[in-house]
């Protein structure tokens, strides 16, 4: 086993349990590694602190799986695996098809993303360790969910800084996706796997099915339909991390004119239109996400002559804009994605809510998000009250939300608590 030694003096957030080692607090690795190797992780005099898997080519050189010194085996994953889903069992019913099953640090598996869309599974693998367990981890889902089908996202800005090309496609019977990474340890399923446009792929069930993977894929949240795109939608195709909060704008949405900001396909859209809005404007730049968010209302049976949807760019269409709004919903993508791109973010956040509450009426609420792993709590409502005092509003903080029971964070690892969704009221 090849190990890895801490510099004196930067050994405590790995001592209490957090799963990421940089490469700056490592002293000396005694043996010979590459990328995604299992490695033991220790003090400078020698302690034993967990197990876990490196890259010398990353900022994160270790990434810990165990405070354990356990074998990092199939029976491992399997184990971490089926503890996952079990704590999802009670998400998922035919009310809600679609949730997070893996989350990552949150479920102790560092750089793996699955999520399931109805009996579809949607992977993530961002880091080179991930990448090397790919077979037993495909293998086990398999086994233990017999999925219609996979497909492979692997398409992350984590896989580039893991020195990993982008892996994309259905994932067929050795593992691999269409246009990505082998899987290490021989097939899934034994047999040739026929080329061209006649690939089949053999899940748990034994029924072989077209490699073709469907283009939209019907969901239910709470029992509201959405279509989602996996392929080329953002993240896995669908916010998961929002239900909760879309959840919370149904319930607030009657008889108010509401805007939603960075609408993509219309998840909170739709949940007003349903909880009774009298009117619902969706602003995004993508025409594809606009044209989906159309097809969800009416998968829903919302009438379209209550909704405005915009193709426009979100700060610009704030700017513009003079219209007064009850309920405005801002859910940007992440604009601080490395800690680099901080001073951008502060900027960009506290422009789009300053003119949100410009736009809110006296009385009208505001649902702001922040899904910047970089941007914490604090530093999040002290840029929302810079905003607020620039815009002569004042405002009450009525709640603060996170991401749903799905998507749990590792206590020690504060980071995967990326998701801050402030609801706010304009007192005056």
């Amino acid at each position: 086993m090849v190990e890895v030694f801490l510099k004196q003096g930067r050994e405590e957030a790995p001592s209490r349990g957090h799963p990421w080692v940089f490469s700056g607090a490592i002293d000396r690795v005694e043996g010979e590694v590459d990328a995604g190797g299992v490695v033991d992780l220790f003090t400078s005099a020698g302690e034993f602190l967990g197990r876990g898997y490196c890259n010398p080519r990353s900022q994160i050189a270790v990434r810990l799986l165990s405070r354990q010194p356990v074998a990092i085996d199939k029976a491992f994953f399997r184990e971490r695996i089926e503890e996952a889903l079990a704590i999802r069992k009670p998400i998922l019913s035919p009310e809600t098809t679609a949730c997070r099953l893996i989350h990552a640090e949150g479920d102790l598996l560092p750089g793996l993303i699955v999520d399931a869309y109805g009996d579809y599974l949607v992977l993530q693998l961002n880091t080179a360790g991930m990448e090397r367990f790919r077979h037993w981890i495909i293998s086990m889902l398999k086994d233990l969910l017999a999925p219609r089908m996979m497909f492979d996202r692997s398409d992350a800005a984590t896989r580039a800084q893991e020195g990993l090309s982008d892996s994309t496609g259905p994932i067929v019977e050795d593992g691999s996706s269409a246009t990505g990474a082998e899987a290490g340890g021989g097939p899934l399923v034994s047999g040739p796997l026929a080329s061209g446009s006649d690939q089949r792929v053999t899940f748990g069930d034994g029924l072989a099915r077209d490699g073709t993977f469907p283009d939209l894929i019907e969901i239910r949240e709470n029992g509201i339909k959405f279509l989602v795109d996996v392929k080329q939608g953002q993240k896995t195709g669908f916010y998961l991390d929002q239900r909760d909060n879309r959840s919370l704008i149904r319930g607030l949405a009657e008889g108010k004119k509401v805007l939603n900001c960075f609408s993509y396909t219309g998840g909170f859209s739709v949940y007003a239109s349903l909880g009774g809005a009298v009117g619902v404007t969706s602003v995004e730049a993508s025409a594809d996400a606009l044209a989906l968010c159309k097809e969800n209302l009416i998968l829903n049976d919302i009438p379209l002559d209550g909704h405005r949807l915009v193709k426009a760019d979100v700060f610009q269409f704030l700017r513009d804009d003079q219209d007064e709004y009850d309920l405005i919903i801002l859910d940007p993508p992440a604009f601080a994605k490395r800690k680099g791109q901080v001073k951008g973010a502060i900027r960009g956040y506290k422009d789009i809510n300053l003119y949100a509450m410009k736009r809110a009426k006296k009385g009208g609420l505001i649902l702001t998000c922040s899904c910047s792993q970089h941007i914490d709590t604090g530093l999040f409502q002290k840029i929302l009250s810079y905003a607020a005092a620039d815009a002569r509003r004042q405002l009450q903080v009525l709640g603060l939300w996170g991401a749903p029971p799905d998507h749990p964070t590792a206590l020690h690892h504060p980071e995967g608590a990326y998701l801050k969704a402030f609801l706010l009221r304009v007192v005056e």
